[in-house]
């Protein structure tokens, strides 16, 4: 049995899977980038490989240590990946969007598929039939929109995300939750009845910390995967191994 471990440094969590063989055992989150907490993570799984997507500026010596005591993998536009990225710059897509782009394509080839990835930033992710991935759009994300009117208002609270949110808000709060949720849900329909009228087949896959607040209003037919970007993870790491 070979065990993998597959970490993931987003914006607003470091989180970390553990694999044995292709199946996901544990997703677990990080406190920091301190690189003792990579060797205790390692000493305790003993993996023999190692797959790194980070979108942040993180500690480079993790990058080392992983390199030492596995086969480590840092993902980037010039990992092996199983679709081409016809775009302008492809430097300059996140690590985080190729590993989901990479799940669907693994999980689902040779079918259009639109990825949307639910974090700091809403990221929507299309990737053809033809395992082209031709980009897609970003926007603000749910912790963000309730920051920015808080930061750029004087008087609205910072609002904290409730599931439990009213069409019509009956006071500052509920007004606040209503307006961002609400519109997240419109906003995400709304692109995916866009794609819709351009592609007639495709497969809608959303993911992320937040989708939850999400998957039960959306009208639209959808898989929901919380830990899409594991798997991504996963299937790069053996391309690259």
């Amino acid at each position: 049995m070979q065990t993998t471990l597959c970490l993931d440094f987003g914006n607003t969590r470091l989180k970390y899977a553990v694999f044995n063989d292709d199946e996901l055992k544990e997703v677990l989150l990080l406190e920091n980038d301190d690189p003792a907490g990579i060797e205790k993570i390692l000493q305790h799984y003993q993996p023999s490989k190692s797959v790194l997507s980070s979108v942040i500026d993180h500690n480079p010596e993790i990058e080392n240590i992983l390199a030492t005591k596995t086969r480590f993998h840092k993902l980037s536009h010039q990992s092996k990946l199983p679709f081409r990225t016809p775009v302008g710059k492809p430097e300059t897509v996140g690590a985080d969007r190729l590993a989901l782009v990479a799940a669907a394509v693994h999980f689902y080839p040779k079918r259009h598929n639109l990825v949307i990835g639910l974090g700091s930033c809403i990221t929507y992710n299309f990737v053809n039939k033809f395992h082209e991935f031709l980009g897609g759009s970003i926007s603000p994300g749910l912790e963000m929109r309730f920051k920015a009117m808080h930061t750029f208002t004087a008087k609205l609270p910072l609002a904290k995300p409730n599931a439990n949110f009213p069409l019509i808000g009956y006071n500052t709060n509920t007004n606040l939750l209503s307006g961002v949720i609400l519109g997240m849900i419109h906003e995400i329909d709304g692109i995916i009845d866009e794609y819709g009228l351009r592609y007639s087949n495709f497969n809608v896959h959303l993911t992320g910390g937040d989708m939850g607040f999400f998957v039960p209003h959306l009208k639209n037919k959808i898989f929901a995967s919380p830990y899409l970007i594991f798997k991504g993870l996963y299937a790069i790491s053996e391309t690259n191994g």
